[in-house]
């Protein structure tokens, strides 16, 4: 049977409970179990594809389509299982299948309330798909004491009685360090346990956030305070690198204190190998490189987290650090890009909605390309650089997107309004912005001559799309004449999936993520390339 572990946050948020549960499901991983991850997310939108970057950090965009909660992003990094809709679930979407199935008629009349009904609901989504799964990891959002959270502890304190010895629970809290008195302070640990026990939840395993070692003095009163075995009483340290995480995690006895919940006792020693490499990696790097990343919402890097740790992962692949400086698109619009950009050996232009600081995603795209430096476009960094390629040398100066407006030529626009005789896509004010974009894994056919077909060493390849405007196809002859390859195509032709310049060192552009599909034990193989022309870039320099 399937084994569940819960795990749950107190005393503040953005304590890492998604990074502990992914490092928690790589070790079980490394033993030769079988792991599924699950996020339950306690507030009402229905997902986070409306929200801004600045309020939930990235969108994790899965294979099926699901726009989810950046910690499926460190899930798929840490284990290689891909996500998928069924792992992520808000409080909204339990209320709008509720309501929709009360509007129905299918509760025949009766009083549908929290208990039993949003809380079974809770229960069902857990309990799907366990695919034979040896564990499935359930990380409850926010924070014990929250009002919001409520239902979905109720729900996981059902499942641990349901389950019985088949459920555990763990708890992330922190402990700070007060530096005026030169103590570490357990009582806010203690304070969040008592509150989870006053729902009805026992804590097997502690997990103690610090920036300092905790004495074992200090863990035997978060032990006896809190009711759990001292050695169940885990310091989870700040570390240089996330990648670090499961290793320490395992010297601490993480994983071994969550098979002796289980009463495994037969459990295999993990295989840390490949972790162990990659640490080294970034440890002992033989170089370095700077990659300036143009973005809009460089003020939050959640909000790019993904982008960042593919960078990460391209620079382990060729052993060298990676520097990144964030510019905010804008400050390119009013100033001269060279003042920015003169030092850096990549630049990479990322995904993003709407006009502001497009002209400056622009100009960072112009410096790349009459200066030779690598050059990597994301989604509207891709759009911005064909803009830019029609602009300065398809002798097309108004080209833009219809996303900014109405314009005499839409090199960018929605798909509709240049393939179906002149239609137009419009929003009315009470229709939907969720659920319109194009998302999930979408195929593409390469050509076998181009950079991007050496670089896959495929000329068939899918990947994950979160956008809703299109290369308008109809400029491409006009484009490749002009020197822009169109190296990557849908497989009926019609849609662009990838540009190229080819007489520049590096210069692509893709309409997808590829961000979403790399890991750090299998590096998305764009970004391991990426990073390589920075390194020939860094030695002309």
């Amino acid at each position: 049977m399937t084994r569940f572990i819960f795990i749950t946050g107190g005393v503040v948020s953005s304590l890492g409970k998604g990074l502990a549960s992914a490092a928690l499901g790589s070790l079980l991983q490394a033993r030769g179990y079988k792991v599924r991850l699950r996020k339950l997310d306690p507030y009402l939108n229905v997902d986070p594809g409306t929200m801004s970057p600045y309020q939930h950090g990235e969108v994790y965009v899965t294979d099926d389509g699901a726009e989810t909660d950046l910690d499926l992003g460190h899930y798929e990094r840490f284990t290689g299982v891909a996500s998928r809709k069924s792992d992520n679930v808000t409080s909204g979407r339990i209320y709008q299948q509720i309501i929709t199935k009360e509007r129905r008629g299918d509760y025949l009349g009766g009083t549908v309330q929290v208990i039993p009904h949003v809380t079974d609901a809770i229960k069902e989504f857990a309990l799907a798909e366990q695919d034979d799964c040896d564990f499935i990891l359930c990380e409850v959002g926010g924070t014990i004491g929250d009002i919001e959270s409520l239902p979905f502890l109720e729900a996981i304190r059902q499942l641990g009685n349901d389950l019985g010895d088949n459920a555990i629970f763990i708890h992330l809290t922190l402990v700070p360090y007060i530096a005026s008195a030169g103590e570490l302070k357990t009582k806010p640990t203690q304070h969040s346990v008592k509150e989870l026990r006053g729902i009805g939840i026992q804590p097997h395993i502690l997990m103690c956030r610090s920036e300092h070692e905790i004495p074992a003095s200090d863990r035997r009163k978060i032990a006896l305070f809190c009711n759990v075995r001292e050695e169940a009483v885990i310091p989870a340290l700040d570390v240089a690198s996330i990648y670090e995480v499961p290793l320490r995690y395992h010297e601490q006895g993480l994983d071994t204190q969550v098979l002796k919940a289980f009463r495994i006792d037969d459990a295999p020693p993990p295989d840390l190998s490949a972790w162990q490499n990659v640490v080294k990696r970034v440890k002992e790097p033989e170089g370095e490189v700077t990659i300036a990343v143009v973005g809009k919402y460089t003020g939050l890097k959640d909000a790019y987290k993904s982008l960042q740790e593919a960078l990460v992962h391209g620079g382990i692949a060729n052993n060298v650090q990676v520097n990144i400086e964030w510019f905010d698109s804008e400050i390119f619009e009013s100033e001269d890009a060279v003042v920015h950009l003169e030092n850096v050996h990549g630049i990479l232009v990322p995904g993003g909605f709407g006009n502001r600081g497009a002209e400056g995603k622009i100009a960072a795209a112009t410096f790349a390309r009459t200066r030779l430096v690598p050059y990597f476009g994301i989604c509207f960094g891709m759009q911005l650089a064909v803009i830019e390629a029609a602009r300065n040398l398809a002798g097309v100066p108004n080209a833009s997107s219809t996303e900014f407006g109405p314009c005499p030529d839409p090199v960018v626009g929605l798909m509709t309004e240049w393939t179906h005789e002149g239609a137009t896509e419009t929003r009315s004010e009470t229709s939907d912005m969720g659920g319109t974009l194009r998302l999930g894994a979408y195929p593409a056919v390469l050509q076998g001559n181009s950079q991007v077909g050496g670089i896959y060493g495929s000329t068939s390849i899918s990947e994950r799309h979160r956008h809703r405007y299109e290369v308008n196809i109809n400029y491409k002859d006009r484009l490749e004449q002009a020197g822009l390859l169109f190296s990557g195509m849908s497989p009926d032709g019609r849609l662009p999936e990838i540009v190229e310049n080819p007489d520049h060192p590096w210069f692509i552009g893709v309409q997808f993520h590829p961000e979403l599909k790399s890991k750090p034990f299998d590096p998305h193989p764009l970004f391991v390339s990426f990073i390589r022309a920075a390194v020939e870039q860094s030695r002309l320099v």
